[in-house]
């Protein structure tokens, strides 16, 4: 075992999710899965392992391109399992663990269904403090001329976060506040390099994506069931309603609304590692 391998997660998720407020979005989250998946070196893909799999939506994308694939959906919040296996996609399971625990019960016992071809992750490792310490531990778990392959945010330091971040410091939120607000991008060089070992190609680049979104409040509403979920969560009424209003004030400022929808750019890192067959 290697010796980056991360402890225990202390228990269950710090905050709750709400997959049908996820899902609002739910097309311009799984873009940037399928322009990774694009990139994946796998005629075939039998077995698939999704980590942070959510409800259970990046199933259909999987499959669009291995229509054979049996995909194996991890993810630490019981609410998301839950909408996953409510969906019933077909070839699909689900097991509800945190990335660290579910990554050392395989190094300790194996895989318990068959192995995975592709280790497969859309925004998940930016919530982990610490990944890229045991990143190489999860690409390890693949097989010869398997893949591991993620993307996470790069835009921690664009408005909508730097605004959540001043805004939630402000002494009448910050005393309810427990969980630290995301504010450290890794980039793809820093991925590139710790991923790029003897036996080993990696392939790793950035995207800003534009999406136009609709409606009123449209950047609000993006994040408030991801980043802003550790404020909206913690915050009691009434000062959770006088937050939402100032943030959301904050928000239409730094992101006018078009006659066509609200644009908010969002950078994203991307990452294919391909293990190696030896000669």
């Amino acid at each position: 075992m290697s010796d980056t391998t991360p402890a225990p997660a202390a228990g269950a998720e710090r905050t709750r999710w709400n997959p049908e407020s996820y899902l609002e979005f739910g097309d311009q989250r799984s873009r940037p899965l399928t322009d990774l998946l694009r990139r994946v070196p796998l005629s075939r893909a039998e077995s698939v392992v999704d980590l942070g799999c959510g409800p259970g939506n990046d199933v259909p994308v999987i499959q669009q391109i291995w229509p054979e694939a049996i995909v194996h959906g991890v993810d630490s919040s019981q609410d998301m399992i839950d909408a996953a296996r409510a969906a019933g996609a077909p070839g699909s399971d689900y097991e509800h663990s945190d990335v660290r625990d579910w990554l050392r019960a395989r190094q300790e016992n194996g895989w318990t269904h068959e192995e995975p071809r592709l280790i497969v992750s859309n925004a998940l490792f930016q919530w982990v403090d610490g990944h890229l310490d045991w990143l190489p531990d999860v690409a390890d778990l693949v097989p010869e001329g398997g893949v591991f392959a993620f993307q996470v945010p790069g835009n921690f330091n664009a408005p909508s976060h730097t605004l959540l971040r001043e805004t939630a410091a402000q002494p009448a939120y910050a005393r309810h506040i427990t969980e630290k607000l995301r504010d450290t991008v890794i980039g793809a060089q820093e991925y590139l390099s710790v991923l790029s070992r003897p036996g080993w190609s990696v392939d790793a680049w950035e995207t800003t994506y534009l999406h136009v979104l609709p409606g009123e409040d449209a950047v609000f509403r993006w994040i408030s069931s991801t980043g802003a979920r550790p404020v909206l969560n913690a915050l009691p009424e009434p000062e959770k309603s006088a937050f939402v209003e100032e943030y959301k004030a904050a928000l239409r400022e730094a992101y006018p609304t078009e006659a066509y929808g609200t644009v908010l750019p969002f950078r994203r890192i991307f990452v294919v590692a391909t293990r190696l067959a030896e000669r």
